[in-house]
């Protein structure tokens, strides 16, 4: 039997070196590569094409949400599962917006991870019973469901939004980004209007709200 070829997605090193040991206790799985985040995430995604990724929603640059979005694009064969420390509904939804086909609370017994992890790669999906509840909500009545805030915004907007928020300045996004200061600026201003925020600190506060960013940076 091939191998299941997996990477890994998180900003620690510990919990990276925990969730690396513990799929490796699982037959017929193998770690290809390991990403400390997002952005590294996809470009180890493009040059390794795995069957699957364990991703961390909370990471610096470019968060887990965001890069799954770009994953699950341009590379649907890739299968996602999230990785995380909550099990709000609102990750949830985000999540499946995203193409996720798993979620997985890190709180959740080992032997839960093996149970997604095949789950997912005979082409099933696995979410954690922690947050199975949500999905009833997001699945059978999405329409009904008030979209967050978070969704009015482009993937490429919650990039640079994030990258605000660690406090990057104009011209430092745009070199990560490979656009032009010109374009950073409509892309704020549009977040401004989408979001009812006024100023760049009211960017940051609701950065941290959704979850793209934390105190600490």
């Amino acid at each position: 039997m091939t191998p299941i070829r997996a990477l890994l997605a998180d900003d620690h090193v510990l919990i990276r070196a925990g969730i690396r040991a513990l799929v490796e206790k699982i037959p017929s799985i193998r770690v290809i590569a390991e990403a400390k985040d997002g952005r590294e995430a996809l470009r180890l995604v493009r040059q390794h094409q795995p069957d699957l990724v364990l991703m961390d929603i909370a990471m610096p640059g470019l968060n887990g949400l965001s890069a799954t979005t770009r994953i699950t694009t341009d590379f649907p064969k890739v299968r996602v599962i999230i990785l995380s420390m909550y099990a709000s509904e609102e990750y949830v939804r985000e999540s499946i917006t995203a193409g996720a086909v798993g979620y997985l609370v890190k709180s959740s017994a080992a032997a839960e991870l093996g149970d997604a992890i095949k789950a997912v790669a005979t082409g099933g999906e696995y979410f954690s019973p922690l947050v199975s509840k949500h999905l009833v909500t997001n699945r059978a009545g999405h329409a009904a469901v008030a979209r967050a805030p978070i969704e009015r915004l482009t993937p490429r907007q919650r990039e640079i939004l994030q990258l605000i928020a660690e406090r990057h300045h104009t011209k430092d996004i745009a070199q990560i980004l490979n656009i032009s200061p010109k374009t950073v600026e409509t892309h704020r201003a549009q977040m401004m209007e989408r979001l009812g925020i006024h100023d760049v600190p009211g960017l940051v506060r609701f950065a941290i709200r959704a979850g793209l960013a934390s105190l600490e940076e």
